[in-house]
């Protein structure tokens, strides 16, 4: 009777629905391979309508009128782009240059290494907060966190005599919901601007916005995200699991795995490669923070718009590359040069699916600009939302909301983004605020909501550790475990976006704008 009433909770019910809704989506490669045959007909629909809008932009004149796909026109531009558009994506070469790094480091144990040592190492007060940190963090490389520091934090909660499911809750806390921050730029920064200034074209032909767009917001962010995470496990989440029962466990076996510390040898190899680090942040400082410095902008002597900021993703590369070799070579985990190579290769072996994807949303993204559909649809929805007085900085907590709830059926930022950018960055422009700071909010949205459904790729990986310490866990446990970090974080971090850009007025990145065009 008791299992009945919990099925039928509201809780359950929520779950089962986004669960279902979640289902009726085809993989997102299908999706936007759909959504291109959607855009060519209802293209050559509103083109024979007439529907056209007058254009806002400044110093433009005239009227903004659907192009039609099917016209001779339209077909000679689909068939003379598809490679340009595929090439020419921003997020595909910036991406694909950040984890030839990530790869190296990854490959050689570092990044593995490195957070072990953060969270064995932590003091038994800061165990929690250092999982969560270290979640966060471990979105350089994300895979790794989903794989090494979900289970590693289950088992160091169990060793403390603490409940393992509550680790698992706060490492995926960290790893999923704060998704966006990070105290370094990693391969999701380049990946989102690329998409976001795509986007941003269809106002503006000119404006750039770089992986360092969000940097500073993400930066406090990973703070705010662990103490929140913190707050949950401690207050909230641990509490209702209550004494562990090594019975429940479906597997004895993984209650006699014991915490590996690491070995002098790995520790040796940290301090060579964190030594390394220092020397290249060092040589880096020295090339910008001078007046004079060589990588500043030579026209205006500011970091605003210069070749440090513009090819901040080769300095993502060396910054995980040569401490990653190092590393590998101190520990043995990389003989020669050989191993280099493999490690960078196996990376981009990696990204098959992701290079898939780009090639079907590159097409999208340029066949909605040509049409002018995304700026006609951008024009009336500014319209509207200004019509219905939507246009101080409450116009971005609803934007959050939309954004977690999307997010619920597409877990992929990419795809979900991708999808959506082309709509609401300009539309959001033309109310008068910057894509850096529409992305930022993005971000927010889409992370919060990554711990709660069932659509998250890692969601089955993560099921299968907490069923072996817990054999009765099912979907609707887990995700009643994780909707108190959901709606946690996104409360907090709507509240910390919106002191940081309308109270206090600080920019979101280093060069970026609150507001379009720029004061």
């Amino acid at each position: 009777m008791q299992e009945n009433s919990q099925k039928n909770s509201p809780i359950q019910r929520f779950l089962r629905g986004v669960e279902w809704l979640g289902n009726l989506l085809p993989h997102p490669i299908i999706l936007f391979m759909m959504m291109c045959v959607i855009l060519i007909v209802v293209s050559a629909i509103l083109s024979s309508m007439g529907v056209s809008v007058p254009d806002p932009r400044p110093n433009a004149s005239g009227t903004i009128a659907v192009k039609n796909l099917l016209s001779a026109e339209g077909v000679g531009y689909m068939v003379s782009s598809l490679v340009k558009n595929f090439t020419g994506f921003a997020p595909l070469g910036t991406v694909l240059v950040a984890m030839l790094g990530v790869g190296i480091a990854e490959a050689s144990g570092l990044i593995s290494a490195g957070l072990r040592g953060l969270v064995i190492g932590a003091p038994k007060k800061l165990v929690t907060f250092t999982v969560v940190f270290a979640g966060v963090i471990s979105n350089t490389a994300a895979e790794l966190g989903y794989v090494v520091l979900i289970p590693l934090a289950a088992m160091i909660f169990h060793a403390l005599g603490r409940h393992p499911l509550a680790g698992l809750a706060a490492a995926f806390a960290g790893v999923s919901g704060g998704y966006s921050a990070n105290l370094l730029l990693g391969t999701v920064d380049p990946l989102l601007s690329g998409i976001t200034q795509e986007a941003a074209k269809l106002v503006d032909p000119n404006y750039v916005v770089g992986p360092e767009a969000n940097w500073y917001f993400m930066f406090v962010s990973t703070f705010l995200v662990s103490l929140l995470g913190y707050f949950v496990t401690e207050k909230i989440v641990e509490p209702q699991l209550g004494k562990y029962d090594p019975a429940s466990a479906s597997d004895a076996e993984i209650l006699k795995n014991k915490v590996e510390k690491l070995t002098p040898l790995e520790k040796k190899g940290l301090i060579w490669a964190g030594v390394v680090a220092l020397i290249f942040s060092l040589l880096l400082a020295w090339s910008i923070v001078p007046e004079d410095g060589i990588l500043r902008n030579p026209k205006t002597g500011l970091v605003a718009g210069s070749p440090f900021l513009h090819g901040i993703v080769v300095f993502i590369f060396i910054f995980f590359g040569i401490p990653g070799y190092v590393y590998g070579r101190v520990t043995g985990s990389m003989k020669n040069n050989n191993d280099v190579v493999k490690a960078m290769s196996s990376s981009m072996s990696s990204m098959g699916m992701y290079i898939v994807l780009v090639f079907f949303a590159a097409q999208f993204v340029a066949f909605f600009g040509w049409t002018n559909l995304g700026s006609i649809v951008a024009v009336e929805g500014a319209n509207l939302l200004t019509k219905l007085g939507l246009t101080g900085p409450s116009l971005f907590i609803g934007f959050i909301l939309v954004c977690a709830f999307i997010n619920l059926m597409i877990s992929s930022a990419s795809a979900q983004w991708a999808l959506t950018a082309p709509i609401f960055v300009p539309m959001l422009m033309l109310v008068g605020y910057a894509p850096e700071v529409i992305q930022t909010a993005y971000r927010i949205g889409d992370s919060t909501t990554n711990i709660i459904t069932p659509m998250m790729s890692y969601f089955g990986l993560i099921m299968a550790v907490a069923v072996r310490y817990k054999k009765d866990t099912g979907v609707g446990t887990l995700m009643a475990m994780m909707i108190p970090y959901s709606f946690i974080f996104i409360v907090g971090w709507t509240m910390l976006f919106y002191i940081w850009v309308f109270v206090f007025g600080l920019p979101v990145g280093p060069g970026s704008h609150t507001y379009y065009p720029a004061p």
